[in-house]
């Protein structure tokens, strides 16, 4: 009696354990968010996740201050071929979000088609199916083949004239169970599969099921690409489409594997001659083509840089060689700000302070947007700021530097801004990833007012800069010009940096550098993939050639770069490991 009331415990134990838990496996895809430059208006379109196939699509959109009202057509359609989900959102006058619900029947590449009426923009994205792992099928699997066994031993124990003989069923069911309980410990250091959309041309079968057919190469790298633009010529007050186009490097061939990069497909940068920035986010109208709404200010020649990622190429920083000429008569212009003082953006009042900046030297230029802490995330950072130079005669076409720096500083980070009413410290904002957190969509106004991008002018010169961030709905763009003095030459480090430790864990962590022979030294984290440089840290001394680095702003997991300097030596990188 002993053996069965031991045998009926495990049974119920093994089955309680064997419940599936449906949430688990693959991933079934996430929110994906696009801005769109459709006609007159600047579009924030997210897809929400598919939770279930076949199953709704959610769509939501967000228009901003002064666009007009009317409708927008949407359409989803299975690239692989079936039927279509259609739905009509009515954008009112006010900025806001509008929702609509759509349906897809099967997993695989959808199109998302967005009609106004004069312009279609089509969005690829990928409906994944809940797949199993490998793994998960065998844990699932060990714990069924245990409650099996264990019910056969239940009865042999029951029946048999030797209980003993349930040991030999009962030892399967121990076996399933060890199988079941390794697989799961397992399961986490196993990678994850290729995902389609994201590493893969995506197709049916790979949404379907990743683990089905995975592929014999790791080496998924794509050649770089190539930007077109097809209209050279246009007229001055006079609103025109643009077509571009994105080649492959290697074959010529349309290039149609962009994946969303900072919330778009595409991010293209116009500077005109008067020194005007458009930052827009073009249409996709068919595979590698791309089109502008842009109505031109001022006659001369426009300079075009695109900023994208590709499936298997990274982010790719596009220059269109020659961009486009406009004709016309010559109209006022809007001289840019010096990087320090204050001035009334639309309406908003600006306040600017930046050192004076040397050419390869980290520098911050710190911003206060307004007087309310009511900044809204815009392609999912807080702040952009988009640097043309050094300039020549012929202006930004000629200019050798094209950045885009973004505002990600950590919510627990001050940054002093002094001489600057109410900017003893900027505003709190968290940087995207931080501690596990995201920021929210454009719908939550409650960061700021203070921003800071930090970065450096790799050339001497003079540089024009266009500060953007997002307050009512209404993207607010600073236009501003500096001048960069050229650095004093340094010799190479010849004595050994050591930081201590080499690897962290996400947070504001201290570092020991071991710098022998310096007085003095300063160092900046960097975080390569996401394009963030923390301020300067000054480094206290602590005696024996090393220095204290007290709350190092690690605030993502990844490979960070600490960069050191000392007077009168060259910048050094070690490289630092920060996981979650």
């Amino acid at each position: 009696m002993r053996l069965i009331r031991l045998l009926l415990a495990a049974l119920v134990v093994v089955l309680g354990a064997a419940t599936p838990a449906y949430a688990d496996g693959a991933t079934a895809g996430a929110d994906v968010t696009v801005a769109q430059s459709l006609g007159d208006r600047e579009l924030t379109v997210t897809l929400r996740r598919v939770t279930s196939v076949p199953g709704p699509l959610h769509v939501d959109v967000i228009t901003h201050a002064g666009e007009p009202a009317g409708q927008l057509r949407l359409r989803a359609t299975p690239v692989a071929g079936g039927g279509d989900s259609t739905a009509t959102l009515t954008l009112p006058a006010a900025p806001g979000p509008v929702s609509a619900a759509l349906h897809v029947d099967g997993p695989g590449p959808w199109e998302l088609a967005l009609d106004d009426g004069h312009q279609v923009a089509r969005i690829p994205f990928v409906v994944h199916a809940v797949a199993l792992s490998p793994i998960e099928r065998t844990v699932y699997g060990g714990f069924v083949t245990a409650g099996v066994f264990l019910a056969v031993a239940l009865v042999v124990a029951l029946t048999a004239r030797h209980t003993w003989w349930a040991v030999v069923p009962g030892g399967a069911a121990v076996g399933g169970v060890a199988v079941a309980v390794v697989a799961a410990l397992l399961s986490a250091s196993l990678p994850a599969p290729p995902r389609a959309g994201d590493d893969l041309d995506p197709t049916v079968a790979n949404a379907t099921d990743p683990y089905a057919r995975l592929p014999r190469v790791q080496d998924f790298s794509r050649p770089p690409l190539m930007l077109t633009v097809r209209q050279e010529r246009l007229a001055v007050g006079v609103r025109a489409e643009v077509d571009l186009e994105l080649s492959d490097a290697a074959t010529g061939l349309p290039a149609d594997d962009m994946v969303v990069h900072d919330s778009a497909f595409l991010h293209l940068m116009v500077v005109s001659p008067s020194g005007r920035l458009w930052h827009a986010h073009p249409i996709r109208t068919a595979p590698g083509r791309f089109q502008l709404t842009i109505t031109p200010d001022n006659p001369g020649r426009y300079a075009v840089t695109a900023e994208v990622a590709r499936r298997g190429g990274g982010v790719q920083m596009l220059r269109a060689l020659g961009g486009f000429t406009a004709t016309g008569s010559k109209a006022p212009t809007l001289d840019p700000l010096p990087v320090r003082g204050s001035a009334a953006i639309d309406g908003v009042g600006v306040q600017l302070a930046m050192a004076d900046p040397v050419a390869a030297s980290p520098v911050t230029l710190r911003a206060r947007i307004g007087d309310e802490a009511d900044l809204q995330p815009w392609l999912g950072m807080l702040g952009h700021l988009v640097v043309v130079g050094p300039l020549s005669e012929s202006g930004a076409p000629g200019a050798p530097v094209w950045m885009h720096a973004h505002a990600m500083d950590d919510g627990s980070v001050m940054f002093p801004m002094p001489g600057m009413t109410g900017m003893d410290h900027a505003g709190m904002v968290p940087m995207p990833g931080a501690l596990g957190l995201t920021l929210p969509d454009e719908t939550v106004a409650a960061y700021g007012p203070g921003i800071g991008f930090t970065f450096a002018f790799p050339l001497p010169g003079r540089y024009l800069m266009w500060l953007q961030a997002e307050k009512d709905y209404r993207i607010v763009t600073v236009p501003l010009a500096v001048d960069v003095r050229p650095a004093s030459p340094a010799p190479l480090v010849e004595r050994p940096v050591e930081v201590t430790p080499d690897s962290a864990r996400v947070g504001l962590r201290d570092l020991i550098v071991t710098a022998p022979g310096h007085s003095s030294l300063q160092a900046q984290a960097v975080l390569p993939t996401m394009g963030h440089a923390s301020p300067v840290l000054t480094g206290v001394p602590q005696g024996g050639g090393r220095f204290l680095l007290p709350g190092v702003p690690l605030m993502a997991a990844g490979g960070w770069q600490l960069r050191i300097s000392a007077p009168g030596t060259e910048t050094v990188t070690v490289p630092i490991t920060v996981t979650d």
